[in-house]
């Protein structure tokens, strides 16, 4: 996969990479897919190179989807894009595969951030401001064999994530664990989630994806 390093957008890390090899573990040939946050573009493009019938990227950066438009057709890609706040541009639209690697780095306060160099990290004060809103609007998106995948750091909660989902009538399970130190912005902050109870001692995290189909 090729992709511009265009200002101002995140750039894929191993969280993306994590996801995208759940979202090929899905199998999601002939499938409706929608990447939510969807940065560059990596997810959308993955999931049209799986063999997707129909992707849809959405950002609410106009940076992001001009990257996810300009990295689509750099992959011969067909991808759909749309600027929005997460489901708020879907319409009555139902997937059967939401992808989304949210902003989720803990951040000094609740109001989420509008500057493009913290729109893709910042997630509340406990990184889960965008995170449990997927949780809760997910559902309603998704078709009768619908499924969502999430990733974020064990910093914000997996349990947490977990009792959401199940909440709002899924099944969640975690796919995949991978451990290792904190990033860059998460180790800036280290202090501060120390003071908040986020982190313990040890200055690690785990990047953890969850699957979540309907629960039967």
């Amino acid at each position: 996969m090729r992709l511009l390093p265009i200002p101002g957008v995140h750039r894929p890390r191993s969280d993306t990479w994590l996801l995208a090899d759940a979202l090929r573990a899905q199998k999601p040939a002939g499938s409706s897919v929608v990447d939510l946050c969807s940065g560059s573009g990596a997810l959308a493009i993955a999931a049209a190179r799986a063999g997707a019938k129909r992707v849809l990227a959405v950002d609410v950066s106009l940076r992001a989807t001009l990257a996810t438009r300009a990295n689509a057709r750099l992959n011969g890609c067909r991808v759909d894009v749309r600027r929005g706040d997460l489901f708020g541009v879907l319409d009555d639209e139902r997937f059967d595969l939401i992808v989304c690697n949210p902003p989720y780095v803990p951040a000094a306060t609740d109001a989420l951030p509008r500057h493009r160099a913290t729109t893709p990290l910042d997630g509340g004060r406990d990184g889960r401001a965008i995170i449990d809103r997927v949780c809760r609007e997910a559902p309603p998106r998704m078709s009768e064999r619908g499924t969502l995948l999430l990733v974020h750091s064990s910093v914000c909660g997996v349990q947490a994530t977990c009792e959401a989902l199940r909440e709002h009538g899924l099944a969640p399970e975690v796919l995949a664990r991978v451990q290792g130190p904190l990033g860059p912005v998460l180790s800036r902050r280290a202090p501060m989630l120390k003071a908040r109870g986020l982190l313990g001692e040890r200055e690690d995290e785990e990047l953890v994806a969850i699957r979540a189909p309907r629960a039967a």
